[in-house]
């Protein structure tokens, strides 16, 4: 079974050594390195290339959201979960802005974190409980309106990503197409290509900004 590989980064020596001691817990998830500030998490995840980083928001040098745009703005192909004490929507904003794959309230259960850590690594979008698919179209709606280049989806893409945006699993969109959810996992695989996004959450950012959705 191949390890899903995760970069642990935050300023505070406690929380990375919890983190750690979370996720080496598990089987399928190996942390392959840490890092104290934001620079360091930049460099760590170039040198190592994660599957996933967490990455705190209040870091020294650069903070969480610095250091996403940063390691996305350069291609890296890894997801990156913004990890916070702070439960504030601008937060989730400017992490969605940035291009990260999902949010977490530090407090969230040591389970959700394992959670978001797979669903990161799979595509998935991860949310904390208390971010609602409400802040999610409020963001969209702040942000500036984009052409995205929806018509090279054929009318069943379409008809997937409205329903991912309204926050629907697989299994749910498949109930509702009267489809399989291993068709729904291939329309959803080729509208992310289509739409050159790296996941769903991302998808679903620019369904709402070019209007798609609402």
């Amino acid at each position: 079974m191949t390890s899903i590989r995760v970069l642990v980064a935050d300023d505070e020596e406690l929380v990375r050594t919890g983190l750690r001691l979370i996720l080496t817990s598990e089987l399928d998830i190996e942390v392959v390195g840490e890092a104290a500030d934001g620079r360091q998490a930049v460099e760590a995840a170039r040198a190592l290339q994660p599957d996933v980083a967490l990455l705190d928001i209040r870091m020294p040098e650069l903070d969480g959201i610095e250091a996403t745009r940063l390691l996305l703005g350069n291609g890296c192909a890894t997801r990156v979960v913004i990890l916070t004490t702070f439960d504030l929507d601008q937060y989730v904003y400017d992490a969605l802005q940035a291009g990260a794959s999902g949010f977490l309230l530090k407090d969230a259960p040591a389970h959700q974190l394992v959670t978001a850590v797979r669903a990161a690594a799979a595509g998935d979008a991860v949310l904390a409980p208390s971010v609602t698919r409400r802040l999610l179209s409020d963001f969209a709606r702040k942000a500036p309106r984009v052409d995205a280049p929806v018509e090279s989806l054929t009318a069943r893409e379409l008809d997937v990503l409205r329903l991912l945006a309204r926050g629907l699993s697989n299994a749910e969109i498949a109930a509702e197409l009267f489809i399989g959810e291993g068709t729904v996992k291939t329309h959803v695989a080729r509208l992310l290509t289509k739409l050159g996004v790296r996941d769903r959450l991302q998808a679903v950012v620019l369904a709402y900004r070019s209007g798609l959705a609402s």
